[in-house]
């Protein structure tokens, strides 16, 4: 999760994976996000980490350097792995594919749940922009 600007489809995704278990939330880093979008975030990782953290279906964050969802999942084991659906295209979808198949090897799944219609911080920053 990016989270440059916190809003309900975060929470709608955070509410559906708190159904299969524990939430613990892969939080890019200020350089992670960097590594794949255009530009750095407009907040910062710490200041991210304490809005995610404020959400009651959490219980842990880690930080996350980039698209190393398959290293990340191998070390931790999860038995889930959520993403909202609209990684399966773009710059994510390489990755997603990898994911799925990594995480087979320890009989874990990849949950894509519907992406919240109408939002994302994408879409955000670009209704600020229009507005200025």
């Amino acid at each position: 999760m990016s989270a440059d600007f916190l809003h309900h489809g975060h929470t709608n995704l955070l509410m559906k994976a708190s159904k299969l278990g524990k939430v613990i939330v892969g939080l890019m880093t200020d350089k992670g996000i960097k590594s794949y979008k255009k530009n750095y975030p407009l907040i910062s990782y710490q200041d991210r980490k304490k809005l995610v953290s404020s959400i009651k279906f959490v219980k842990k964050i880690i930080p996350i350097n980039g698209l190393e969802y398959v290293k990340t999942a191998k070390k931790f084991k999860f038995d889930y792995f959520v993403h909202g659906d609209d990684w399966k295209k773009g710059v994510q979808s390489s990755e997603r594919k990898k994911l799925i198949i990594a995480m087979k090897l320890w009989k874990g799944k990849v949950k894509d749940f519907k992406y919240t219609k109408k939002i994302s911080s994408s879409l955000i920053k670009k209704n600020i922009k229009d507005r200025i």
